[in-house]
């Protein structure tokens, strides 16, 4: 009996006792975080030979990027027959993406030439919130261009009215505040991990390379990154797909073909600029985590961060007749 009671004591106690070790292993791990003050960025490690070409390569894009953003602001704000709502979007879009690429190039120039310093956790989270923020909000932007085209092609004869000052104003505030309301979840969510490592696998502080750093599972910080990627990306994409089947339609019934090619004329940079954006996101965000490695993951990073917002004032601006004759416009009273 004795010998069957120190039996039974040994297997019920031994789990007990592994349970604690374990316990104490992760509370000391957890522990650990304590001393986790900033962020160091491994960047582009694995191009170390080509460090130099790239940062001019990257340098010169962003040169553009800004430069070309800036003045399709500024003409769309001098030129008059561009007060329109199709071009507030468009200003309120390059404005938007400006400070999106502020955001985020300026470090990623100095870690090419070795000048990066470690990023303090309050300045991780900083850029991880304007990341996000802005982020969404040209999501959100780019859905109310479309339902800007839809209500011009559709709905011709009410346009004025429907999309009046305070309707425009409404969607650019609209899509804003969605962006912080995203970003502030995310943030609080992240940053209330405990923290076990300092490098981060990337070259700036986005959502998934910074939750890997954590000590314990972040399952469900997982599940709400992709609950709120559903809803950010395919939600308004599902809206402008709609839009575009209405336009379509309504397009086809036009009788003169020259009708229909000017109508879809004012559609085309529209869609280009959709596909690329949303195309960008789906696959950073709503592909599954182990899918990519690390150098195609930060190839998509660099796509949405560096290339897309370049791409919206070059296709705007080689693809639009209206803003090619102001901006000649300009230029010619500039020259004169």
């Amino acid at each position: 009996m004795g010998h069957i009671s120190d039996f039974y004591l040994h297997f019920s106690i031994e789990p007990q006792i592994c349970r604690g070790r374990n316990a104490i292993y992760n509370l000391k791990k957890i522990e650990n975080h304590t001393t986790v003050s900033e962020f160091v960025f491994q960047g582009f490690s694995s191009f170390h030979e080509h460090q130099l070409t790239l940062f001019v390569v990257f340098l010169v894009l962003y040169i553009l990027t800004l430069s070309s953003n800036v003045i399709i602001v500024i003409i769309i704000r001098l030129n008059h027959h561009l007060h329109t709502p199709m071009y507030f979007f468009l200003s309120m879009l390059s404005a938007s993406e400006t400070m999106y690429t502020l955001v985020i190039i300026p470090r990623m120039l100095f870690n090419f030439i070795g000048l990066s310093q470690p990023i303090s956790l309050a300045g991780c989270a900083t850029q991880m919130f304007f990341f996000i923020t802005l982020a969404i909000n040209n999501c959100f932007l780019l859905t109310a261009m479309g339902y800007d085209r839809y209500v011009a092609i559709c709905n011709p004869l009410r346009y004025s009215v429907i999309m009046n000052k305070k309707v425009c104003s409404q969607l650019v505030w609209g899509a804003c505040s969605i962006g912080l309301i995203v970003a502030m979840t995310q943030v609080l969510s992240v940053f209330r991990l405990p923290f076990c490592s300092t490098k981060v696998a990337h070259f700036f502080c986005d959502i998934r390379p910074v939750m890997k750093l954590s000590c314990i599972d972040t399952t469900i910080n997982e599940i709400l990154t992709l609950i709120i990627s559903v809803l950010v990306i395919l939600v308004p994409m599902g809206l402008v797909f709609i839009s575009y089947i209405l336009i379509i339609s309504t397009i086809l019934k036009i009788s003169s073909a020259e009708g229909r090619k000017k109508a879809f004329a004012t559609c085309a940079s529209h869609i280009t600029m959709v596909i690329v954006h949303y195309g960008c996101a789906s696959i950073a965000y709503l592909k599954p985590n182990s899918e990519n490695t690390r150098d195609q993951d930060q190839l998509i990073s660099v796509t949405y961060t560096v290339i897309t917002p370049l791409l919206n004032p070059v296709v705007y601006t080689l693809r639009n007749k209206e803003v090619k004759d102001a901006l000649c416009s300009a230029i010619g009273r500039k020259l004169s």
